[in-house]
């Protein structure tokens, strides 16, 4: 009985799933309609707002000195910890030959 239960769940999920795969085509296929004047005066660029666009260099170089000072930090750190290990064992040293 709940053999039958299954296969008639599945069997019913598989077709709505093939039916939602259709939609799904038909409206990634979409019509193309030419944009009304309201929408290409939307897109339009607008000289009042220039300013607040973002410029690209810009950012990039803040990216790049974020980069740069990270692996400056990175670096300082690893250099930290080595030197207290060698400090540590050259004071071993010293304290074993005693």
């Amino acid at each position: 009985m709940a053999f039958l239960l299954n296969t008639s769940i599945s069997s019913h999920l598989r077709s709505s799933s093939q039916k939602t795969d259709g939609a799904l085509a038909q409206s990634r296929r979409g019509f193309h309609v030419e944009l009304g004047a309201r929408e290409k005066a939307l897109l339009a660029e607008d000289a009042s707002l220039r300013r607040f666009k973002s410029h690209k260099k810009g950012v990039h170089r803040l990216k790049r000195i974020g980069d740069v000072l990270t692996v400056v930090v990175v670096a300082g750190c690893c250099y930290e910890i080595y030197a207290r290990v060698m400090m540590r064992k050259d004071a071993q040293a010293a304290g074993g030959s005693s």
